[in-house]
């Protein structure tokens, strides 16, 4: 992307992560998968760091219970609202904090076999 310090696999996330349209929400698992990982964990510890945002579009990553999740190393409080706000203005609605409509999910398969290598 850019002279920025990031990894390999930050990179991969980075990459697969920037398909993910406008008023649409993956998982930390699918994008996991996307990147040909087993660890979702590492995928949030990856977005946390993300130095790209907007253009890397983070805010677009969600539990796999449909859950808002975390943003910017928070799990709570305005960082997590923050996130729910960006994702409202796309047309992501939530209900509390679970995604109201799973239309707004893509997944795996529309990643179209990315493996970013």
């Amino acid at each position: 992307m850019d002279d920025l310090k990031v990894t390999p696999f930050q990179e991969k996330v980075y990459q697969a992560l920037k398909t993910v349209p406008k008023g649409k929400v993956t998982t930390y698992k699918y994008l996991a998968e996307a990147v040909g990982s087993n660890c979702p964990l590492a995928i949030g510890q990856a977005l946390k760091r993300n130095p790209y945002a907007p253009e890397v579009p983070c805010h677009r990553v969600i539990k796999s219970d449909l859950s808002i999740g975390g943003y910017s190393g928070a799990r709570s409080g305005d960082l997590v609202q923050k996130k729910k706000d960006l994702l409202q203005q796309e047309g992501v609605e939530f209900t509390g904090d679970f995604l109201r409509d799973c239309r707004c999910l893509y997944k795996p398969e529309t990643f179209q076999l990315l493996r970013i290598s």
